[in-house]
């Protein structure tokens, strides 16, 4: 149509723009371009555009399909979890659960797509548990949660994003330690994981809060390897430590788990209090033992004198 273009904003709350098309060289179609903005949480709802002609501009077209405002960063961030931990097995579940403060009724959970467009509508719910399950890979990918009320257009600002990691694929990488698995404390430890098509590399500690270490390599002539140094070591590195792979084609998807191998780091001050404190303790018996044989011998010499 070459006539102008209205655009509406359902509610009724916002008074009815009016533009005049104008002709797209591309492809010979006609628009019109309505500015929105500064955003604001005014700006959040469901739009909807109309064409019409120029002999008769009181006639509209059908209304587009809506488009959904979301007005995003309104209230402060809140923070994304998962529990039992963002690393899953194929076939696995996990539950991502989204914090925030007092006050906010209403969640949602958006995914990054890549190069793919983000939603366009966020779809809210009122529990701030996302369950998944059973995991396939297309559930690996870096996410985000939004808090906000009475599920309206108006959102928080994002959390920080949190990555899921789908572990089980086919192949297998090897770990070992230099220089052993018991190390003294305060020493430095080098854990090497080693794969034949992989260039990142994954190291986990069981039933630790902390994400995984990662290390990704530029070279990746087969067989790579990739090391992680511990230095220097403390008593809170005791665990059983895995390691995974990935290829940066697919980064959110890992190999199976090596298979898990335990670490033990000595504090040897600690042990050395103890040895002392052993060898005290046997040095006063020793002493009693050697006080008491020799007051019974001065016993019958006492006694032969008097």
């Amino acid at each position: 149509m070459s006539g102008p273009f209205h655009l509406l904003k359902e509610g009724g709350a916002e008074l009815l723009q009016h533009r005049k098309s104008e002709q797209r060289s591309c492809d010979g179609s006609w628009q019109a371009v309505f500015p929105v903005g500064p955003m604001s949480s005014s700006h959040g709802g469901t739009y909807r555009c109309y064409g019409s002609s120029s002999s008769n501009p009181n006639v509209w077209s059908q209304p587009s399909t809506p488009l959904y405002l979301e007005v995003t960063g309104v209230y402060r961030e809140p923070s994304l979890s998962v529990q039992p931990g963002p690393l899953v097995l194929l076939g696995g579940s996990l539950t991502l659960q989204c914090h925030s403060e007092p006050g906010f009724d209403t969640f949602t959970l958006t995914k990054d797509q890549g190069p793919t467009p983000p939603p366009q509508h966020l779809h809210g719910q009122h529990s701030p548990n996302f369950s998944l399950g059973p995991v396939n890979l297309s559930h690996g990918g870096r996410y985000r949660c939004y808090s906000g009320r009475n599920h309206s257009y108006v959102w928080s600002a994002p959390s920080a994003p949190l990555d899921i990691l789908i572990t089980g694929m086919s192949w297998k990488p090897s770990l070992s330690a230099q220089p052993g698995p018991l190390v003294p404390w305060g020493a430095n430890m080098t854990l090497q994981c080693g794969s034949v098509r992989a260039d990142t590399f994954h190291l986990h500690r069981e039933r630790s809060l902390d994400p995984s270490q990662q290390l990704h390599l530029q070279d990746t002539a087969a067989p790579s390897q990739a090391n992680f140094t511990i230095s220097p070591v403390t008593l809170g590195h005791n665990g059983t430590y895995s390691c995974y792979t990935s290829h940066s084609s697919s980064p959110f998807q890992l190999s199976q788990p090596v298979t898990p191998w335990s670490s033990w780091f000595q504090d040897y001050t600690v042990a050395n209090l103890i040895q002392l404190g052993v060898s005290g303790l046997i040095l006063v018996v020793l002493g009693v033992l050697l006080f008491e044989a020799w007051h019974s011998r001065r016993r019958p010499h006492d006694a032969a004198s008097s």
